[in-house]
């Protein structure tokens, strides 16, 4: 699996896109409902940027585990993200629906075969 990481682009593509979403949802938090205008514009900037990578990673990866992937390990950053940093409540529900996303898009990737 690291050869496979290491050499595919699109792989590092959406991990770039995954990482922009998250920062741009996380600016979206910050933008109070896009009444601030600094974090407003990163949204649209980060969002812009995580599509762009996303489009890009999808000419190499199979369409659902590109998108599953980018929504699953989003979802589960976004909501680690709100608990680390934001002071959002944490409670057995939240862990154990970010870990049934994490199963589910592993259970995706292993499924690919």
């Amino acid at each position: 699996m690291k050869e496979v990481l290491m050499h595919s682009p699109g792989w590092w593509l959406l991990a770039g896109a995954i990482l922009l979403e998250v920062t741009g949802t996380t600016c979206l938090k910050l933008s109070q409902g896009f009444t601030r205008a600094i974090p407003a514009a990163f949204v649209i900037l980060f969002y812009g940027g995580a599509f762009l990578c996303l489009a890009r990673a999808m000419k190499s990866l199979e369409m659902g585990v590109a998108y599953a992937v980018w929504a699953g390990a989003g979802t589960a950053l976004a909501a680690i993200i709100g608990i680390l940093l934001l002071g959002e409540a944490i409670h057995w529900q939240k862990i154990f629906g970010v870990s049934c996303i994490i199963l589910g898009v592993a259970a995706l990737q292993a499924g690919r075969g």
